[in-house]
């Protein structure tokens, strides 16, 4: 059961006080009881100095040791105190308990070490002999300028605390009695300070419980009447800014979960306080994964730390860019520091720039390989040029050969330019289809037909196997014509002697496939993912003839179709080509 509010006052501070009072009795004993064995420990530590200087006189008597040991039992009478005479080798030559002799121990005891050494001293220890808390005191004895022994005396501290028990029994009662007069007053001024808080909470509750008594408060505004309508203002003001804070939050994570850019804010001690849903795609994390973490554990990308510990130390903005693993995304991060809003922390900005990069790099490889490929044909021309202006005109055959050798470079040109173009239009969509109804065997027959005698012609088997009653397709029959003898013109180009050349056409669920297969030079695994692009040679010498874009080009023309395009292949076996087109429905 919850105690009432002003008991709950009047026990805080009850042992409050309490605690207090214990801590500062406690404190005055041990002060006492500290004070007391300084005392103890000077007294004892000047009757030993007396006990040294004594001795020091029967040492050069020619019965020392009976003389000390005698002197020895009178002096601890005085004293009350145990008394002992040590030599500098330790042996025991007067003794209060009539003990003598050499013992090898006693040599090692602290005080009589420090002794030896010249230096009078005071020791706390327990004595295994005597099972007690012993207090000792040891200074050297002197025997001309040489320290001849030590003198010893003991006493338990048994009977300093018996001398202090009576001072410890007063500061026990008049703690007792303060401290119960202190919580009789704690208790009398507790009841009387919430008389008035007591009151307001019987008003509240019964204003919470639908009376109507709140309407009848007097105009006159007593301090609690006007506590009451403080606390009204203050809760419809939190009311309506704990509103406006939800509303401001909740179009705050509108905007950051539909951002395409992630968002990461890291406190000064490199821990993520906040990530958004970009973030988390970019490094593949969830937000409960990583706030609360550290930055390098969480990202793991050195480039992201250095960029965050540099924007912390400059106070400036900082960009970096970087490719993540193993999705390779290529990302910029724009670090910016919040110290004006956010003491100590770092925005974190990260745009995902991999098309734009890649992008790029295409527009980059496209003018690089439309001037390679320009450069040859050019080149040629020129030098052609220059024989004929040299004097090759006067030699009618030479001439007649070097004029048929510019028209074959203008006719690449030409090639290269009218598929340039093709590329372009088909990208650019600008390439109507005029599809129709064909069944496949039909396209499969004008390709074999146009490249059937080439192939012969170059010692190449070529033969071709259409499965029979397959679905009709939708296609432009001259596009996919174009398609297919590039396709079979490259098995023909890439095929030595003796080789074969099958193509074969089935069908594969609602697709129809083209199988262009031969048993020429193949394609290396590096080279086989590009060769679909523009200008692209698996042949990086170039020596193979061709633009390189007919193999793109006919890429373009099946996806427009709405099928795809691949390629197998294993270097010294050949090379299989597929094309899937749907099947047509009605």
């Amino acid at each position: 059961m919850r105690l009432p509010f002003r008991l709950r006052v009047a026990f805080t501070f009850g042992a409050l006080l309490i605690l207090v009072t214990g801590v500062s009795s406690a404190f005055q004993w041990f002060d006492l009881r500290q004070n007391t064995l300084e005392n103890f420990q000077r007294n004892l530590l000047a009757e030993t100095r007396i006990a040294a200087q004594e001795a020091s006189i029967y040492l050069d008597s020619t019965a020392a040791y009976s003389t000390l040991a005698v002197f020895a039992q009178r002096f601890s009478g005085e004293t009350n105190a145990r008394v002992t005479f040590f030599m500098a080798s330790g042996e025991v030559i007067g003794d209060a308990s009539g003990v003598s002799g050499a013992t090898d121990s006693n040599i090692n005891l602290p005080e009589i070490q420090q002794a030896l050494g010249g230096n009078e001293n005071t020791i706390t220890r327990f004595s295994p002999a005597l099972n007690q808390d012993m207090l000792y005191a040891a200074a050297p004895v002197r025997s001309g300028s040489q320290i001849a022994g030590a003198a010893r005396l003991a006493v338990p501290l048994a009977v300093m605390d018996s001398t202090l028990a009576p001072a410890g029994w007063r500061i026990l009662v008049v703690t007792l009695v303060t401290t119960a007069l202190a919580l009789g007053l704690i208790f009398i001024l507790t009841n009387y300070l919430t008389q008035p808080l007591l009151a307001l909470t019987r008003r509240v509750s019964s204003v919470g419980a639908g009376n109507q008594a709140r309407t009848n408060f007097s105009t006159s505004s007593s301090d609690i009447e006007q506590l009451e309508l403080a606390y009204d203002q203050l809760e419809n003001q939190l009311r309506s800014q704990i509103e406006a804070l939800s509303d401001e939050q909740g179009t705050l994570n509108s905007v950051l979960s539909s951002m395409t850019d992630g968002v990461l804010i890291i406190n000064a001690s490199g821990s993520i306080l906040l990530i958004n849903s970009a973030g988390e795609r970019m490094f593949g994390v969830t937000s409960n994964q990583a706030i609360g973490q550290s930055l390098i554990e969480t990202m793991r990308h050195h480039q992201l730390v250095e960029l965050w510990k540099k924007c912390q130390e400059t106070g400036e903005q900082q960009v970096t860019t970087f490719e993540t693993s193993p999705n390779r995304l290529y990302i910029q991060a724009i670090a910016v520091s919040l110290h004006q809003t956010m003491s100590g922390s770092t925005l974190l900005v990260l745009q995902d720039l991999t098309r734009t990069r890649r992008l790029e790099l295409i527009r980059r490889d496209f003018v690089s390989n439309v001037s390679h490929e320009l450069r040859t044909p050019l080149a040629s021309l020129k030098a052609l040029t220059e024989t004929l202006q040299e004097g090759a005109l006067e030699d009618p055959p030479a001439a007649r050969r070097f004029l048929l050798r510019m028209e074959n470079e203008i006719d690449n040109l030409t090639q290269l330019v009218q598929e340039l173009l093709e590329l372009s239009r088909i990208e650019s969509g600008k390439v109507p289809l005029k599809q129709a109804l064909m069944a496949p065997s039909d396209l499969v027959e004008r390709a074999f037909d146009r490249m059937q005698l080439q192939a012969e012609r170059t010692g190449l088997k070529i033969s071709y196997d259409c499965a029979p009653g397959l679905p009709a397709i939708n296609v432009d029959i001259n596009r996919m014509e174009q398609v297919l003898v590039n396709l079979i013109h490259n098995a023909i180009k890439f095929t030595l002697p003796g080789g074969q050349i099958a193509i074969k056409v089935f069908q594969s669920g609602d697709n129809i496939i083209y199988l262009v297969k031969d048993t020429g030079v193949g394609i290396s695994p590096d080279a086989l993912p590009r060769i679909f692009e523009r200008f692209y040679k698996a042949d990086r010498s170039r020596s193979g003839g061709g633009t390189g874009l007919g193999l793109s080009i006919a890429r373009h023309l099946v996806e427009s179709h709405g099928g795809k395009i691949w390629a197998e292949s294993e270097e010294g076996k050949g090379s299989s080509f597929f094309v899937s087109l749907p099947v047509a429905h009605n």
